[in-house]
């Protein structure tokens, strides 16, 4: 008679049933399905756009502007991804952008140069990031309440510095990052750094502690605690970082633009929210992918030159928008409830 074969030590005893995966491969799955989901989108824009207009969207010089203009929004995006992932909203990155960009192109700054325009612009993105981070972490305000605060008081700075004037670049090494004759086989400097701080951010959330302890946070601060991370100074750091992300999105825009302006930055923080939420970052927190965001924000830059191309208005584009955004936090709530 044969005898029953016991499990081994360490074992459950319990056997998976067949054809289901394992929880890590089921998650890999769905998450390469987003990945060529929002990949099959930004192509199918591709065609649309040189299908409308092949001659104007097709060509390299709009390509290229059409990457110049993600970069801006796309390092912001960066940021954002991270502060969603661990649970919390940054309402203020746009008037971030709009503070420091002002504040390193006046005309005591420019005085200082190259470095003097890239060091104020990151101080002042970490300066806000900062407050931002104590009130959230330390002071025990609400996030939506901190950044709204935040945002207002920035723009109010913004526009008091400026005098509602737009203050002209006039450092040459600056508006030379501009030109095309600055460009690295034909990709813009803009780009290039939007593509470092792309693997960068990358490697920091999937590679190291610091973005595990980030997506540990967002899926459940209390059981994070309870596991030793320290909740408080991690979201003071995910809002530095944030705020860090908007001071170097505000120096590549004076490059892009060659000025500071008190109402640059203008709705970035809807932008970077909805590029995050439909390239797959949780809002409610717990998970966050910083390749879905990169590819969120392709397609609605992509989407915002097609409009431009083919004169249609503004308010159609926001439409749009919203229709995308409602769509895939349907999508995050339907895949949420069957999981």
């Amino acid at each position: 008679m044969t005898q029953p074969v016991s499990p081994p030590r360490g074992s459950t005893g319990q056997v998976a049933p067949v054809g289901e995966l394992p929880a890590w491969r089921s998650l890999a799955a769905r998450a390469d399905v987003r990945t060529l989901s929002l990949l099959g989108v930004l192509a199918a824009l591709v065609v649309i756009g040189g299908i409308t207009k092949p001659d104007e969207f097709l060509d390299t010089r709009n390509l290229q502007l059409v990457l110049t203009q993600a970069s801006v929004i796309g390092v912001v995006t960066v940021g954002m991804t991270f502060v969603i992932t661990s649970g919390g909203i940054d309402l203020s990155v746009g008037a971030i952008v709009a503070l420091a960009s002002v504040w390193a192109t006046t005309v005591a700054t420019q005085e200082y140069g190259f470095a003097g325009i890239l060091f104020t612009a990151v101080i002042v993105g970490l300066g806000c990031g900062l407050v931002n981070g104590l009130l959230v972490a330390y002071g025990g305000v609400v996030p939506f309440i901190a950044t709204l605060a935040m945002l207002a008081s920035a723009r109010g700075l913004a526009l008091q510095i400026t005098d509602g004037r737009t203050q002209i670049v006039t450092v040459d090494t600056v508006l030379k990052l501009g030109e095309r004759d600055s460009y690295l086989l034909g990709i813009p400097p803009l780009v290039l750094v939007f593509a470092v701080v792309t693997v960068i951010g990358w490697l920091i959330l999937n590679r190291t502690t610091f973005g595990r302890r980030t997506v540990a946070v967002g899926g459940n601060a209390e059981a994070a605690r309870l596991a030793g991370i320290d909740v408080r100074r991690q979201r003071l750091y995910l809002y530095l970082l944030s705020g860090l992300c908007c001071g170097i999105a505000a120096f590549l825009l004076i490059i892009l633009s060659g000025s500071g302006q008190n109402t640059n930055g203008n709705l970035y923080e809807l932008d970077a929210i909805a590029a995050a939420i439909i390239g797959g970052t949780l809002l409610s927190g717990g998970r966050g992918t910083i390749t879905g965001s990169v590819l969120g924000v392709l397609i609605f830059t992509t989407i915002t030159d097609i409009f431009a191309l083919n004169n249609l208005q503004t308010d159609v584009q926001q439409i749009a928008k919203g229709a995308i955004i409602v769509a895939a936090v349907l999508v995050q709530r339907r895949t949420a409830s069957t999981t």
